[in-house]
C-alpha cells in the first residue's frame, strides 16, 4: 500500500430521501471501510450491509473490494417484490385483457 489518497463517493437512495457523500483514504480503501468513513449507516439506520447489495457504478461488488479514485459506491436498497414474479403478474393481466378485449369485439 502507498500513501497515495483516492477520493470516492457513497451513495444511497431510498424513496424521500438521497445522499451522495465524498469520502478519502489510502489506496487499497475497501467498499466496506468507504461505506463506515462516510457514516452513511448512522444517516440511514435501515442500511444492513449483510441484506443490502452494494456496487460501484451499477456493477454489484463484494464488501472487500478495494477502490479506486473516482469510483462511486452504490448501496441498494433491498427489493421490495421479485422480479420474476412481477414480470409473470404482469404478463398474465396483459393476456387477460388481451382476451376480454377480443372477447368484446366477436360480441359487437
Amino acid at each position: 500500500m502507498t500513501d497515495e489518497t483516492i477520493r470516492v463517493e457513497v451513495a444511497y437512495a431510498r424513496e424521500g430521501a438521497q445522499a451522495l457523500l465524498p469520502v478519502q483514504g489510502p489506496e487499497g480503501l475497501t467498499i466496506a471501510d468507504a461505506i463506515e468513513r462516510s457514516g452513511i449507516t448512522q444517516r440511514f439506520p435501515e442500511i444492513d450491509l449483510t441484506a443490502n447489495k452494494v456496487g460501484v457504478f451499477g456493477k454489484v461488488a463484494k464488501l472487500d473490494t478495494a477502490l479506486a479514485d473516482g469510483d462511486r459506491v452504490e448501496i441498494y436498497p433491498p427489493l421490495i417484490a421479485d422480479p420474476k414474479q412481477a414480470r409473470k403478474s404482469r404478463a398474465a393481466d396483459a393476456g387477460a385483457k388481451k382476451s376480454d378485449a377480443k372477447a368484446a369485439d366477436t360480441q359487437g
